[in-house]
């Protein structure tokens, strides 16, 4: 665990929400089941196998050090979860403010690091958010439909960036809940709706607020009851078509790591021919994996300008 040790050594002061190290990515053998992540003011240390707690305390010890040097006189807030088979997640040291806010690039979100595997801000898909942020700017005035909103993340930066409406729909009226807040912490009062349905019963009401200049979809891979991306992405992709203003794009997001980009664009191909690849995102540098065909996956979809 050499190379998470060296990570913390080397790790900067973090003010936005981050990861710090990723040994998912496979860049750092013997180290592939840990995470390290900055919640600031709580780090959170992940393991997705059994590990002896003696590993658990040379982190801590490693964090302590350099956070001495960091913010020396501020307490050492450290979180370790366990998630070998379901997730178990312990307050190591310090504390865990009550309303947890971290910020990303200038945007509020609410996190909860003590339950559950999610904790309320995806941080690989910090690239996507800046993606819309950008797209807005650039296009003042857009409606976005935002599936599988989860906290609505990308609602409360495309607003901020000046788009005029975003519907999110989640099937989970918790999540969409905590959205509400993200956008109550970004001062954002006008423009957000927020519909707590299944998404595949609810096509009408997602077509009566359309047509959209930007549909987002970043669904999990594999939910049982409510997305299963090997059968359930084609049923979504048809839809696309409709749903989009001619010139309008599409951000299709998918975490599989069994799945590539490919079949993506299979789906695409196969049941939005008029949709035309764009572009895929870059992950953020730190979420490098030794195989991109396995890492996250976000790319962008144009529907093409009708003929006159």
């Amino acid at each position: 665990m050499q190379a998470l040790i060296d990570a913390i050594a080397q790790m900067p002061l973090p003010s936005d929400a981050t990861r710090i190290f990723h040994g998912r990515g496979g860049l750092h053998p013997g180290c592939e089941h840990w995470t390290l992540d900055a919640y600031p003011p709580v780090f959170v240390l992940t393991s997705f196998k059994e590990v002896p707690q003696d590993d658990v305390a040379m982190v801590q010890a490693a964090l302590a050090q350099r956070w001495a040097m960091l913010s020396p006189n501020q307490p050492l807030n450290l979180v370790f979860q366990h998630r070998a088979e379901r997730a178990q997640t312990t307050l190591v040291c310090g504390e865990v403010p009550e309303r947890h806010v971290v910020a990303e690039r200038g945007t509020s979100y609410r996190v909860h690091v003590l339950k559950g595997q999610n904790h309320g801000l995806f941080l690989d898909m910090a690239n996507g958010r800046q993606w819309v942020r950008a797209l807005c700017q650039a296009q003042p005035g857009m409606r976005v439909l935002n599936l599988f909103a989860y906290t609505c993340g990308f609602s409360a930066v495309a607003l901020q960036a000046g788009a005029k409406s975003v519907l999110n729909m989640d099937m989970s009226a918790g999540a969409l809940a905590i959205g509400q807040q993200n956008h109550q912490l970004n001062s954002i009062q006008s423009g957000a709706s927020f519909a707590a349905h299944d998404i595949f019963s609810s096509w009408g009401k997602i077509s009566r607020g359309g047509p959209y200049d930007l549909v987002i979809a970043d669904p999990p891979s594999y939910q049982k009851g409510s997305f299963v991306a090997t059968k359930d992405y084609a049923r979504l992709v048809k839809r696309l078509p409709d749903l989009l203003m001619h010139g309008g794009h599409a951000l299709l997001c998918l975490n599989a790591p069994e799945l590539s980009p490919g079949f993506l664009q299979e789906q695409v191909l196969n049941h939005a021919p008029d949709l035309k690849f764009v572009e895929r995102l870059a992950n953020p540098a730190v979420f490098t994996d030794v195989d991109s065909e396995r890492a996250l996956k976000a790319l962008v979809f144009r529907l093409e300008q009708a003929l006159i």
